[in-house]
């Protein structure tokens, strides 16, 4: 069956997915001494990092492809499932936006927290991207237990906030060796649903979306 532009364009979560994995796993190359096991991801990208011209080479398609898949998600999602499942997806778009305009206003200005205002910021930022996700992905959750039609969306939000929650507890229990490791479940789990939804919105037949 023909696939409209617009469930073409959800296909760019899956570029940006893995664009931001390109920039995580090949960007320490350009930090000596780097260490993915107990650094976080947010290290290769800060001000001063010597990976950040790679890091931003390698994530380019990342921000705008994530921005608009979010966006045509929300236009191909417009009248269909359930209203719950429609709010859900709104604030998680809300909340991509946010990440992506956010972030790249505001990077820490060091490794770790200097406590510059950049830095303040970054964290009020995280705080309303952490906010929002949550909410977000619980939503999506409850409509998918609510509605058969949403069920795969609820188990991919599901998986997704899993995903978030090892790594929100995981930094707080494992050694500080292994913080990196627990901390990548967190930063995959947003990206990762958004490929999940332009991945849905492809699947979708184009007569829903038309109607």
């Amino acid at each position: 069956m023909k696939k409209s532009l617009i469930q073409k364009l959800g296909l760019l979560g899956v570029v940006s997915f893995l664009s931001y994995t390109a920039a995580v796993v090949f960007a320490p190359l350009a930090y000596p001494g780097y260490n993915w096991m107990s650094q976080a991801v947010s290290d290769l990208s800060v001000t001063n990092a010597p990976s950040l011209a790679l890091w931003n080479q390698l994530s380019a398609f990342y921000n705008v492809c994530e921005v608009v898949c979010a966006t045509v998600v929300c236009i191909g999602i417009h009248g269909q499932k359930t209203k719950l499942l429609r709010s859900g997806i709104y604030l998680f778009a809300v909340m991509e936006w946010i990440s992506a305009v956010g972030y790249r206003m505001f990077p820490l200005s060091d490794s770790g927290y200097a406590g510059a205002f950049q830095d303040v910021m970054h964290m009020v930022i995280t705080a309303l991207v952490v906010m929002l996700s949550i909410v977000s992905l619980t939503v999506i959750i409850v409509a998918g237990t609510k509605n058969k039609a949403c069920r795969s969306y609820g188990v991919c939000a599901a998986i997704a906030l899993g995903m978030m929650l090892v790594g929100a507890m995981g930094m707080k229990i494992v050694p500080v060796d292994y913080f990196g490791i627990v901390e990548r479940f967190s930063v995959f789990a947003a990206t990762g649903f958004n490929a999940a939804l332009g991945i849905h919105l492809f699947c979708m037949k184009s007569k829903e979306i038309e109607e």
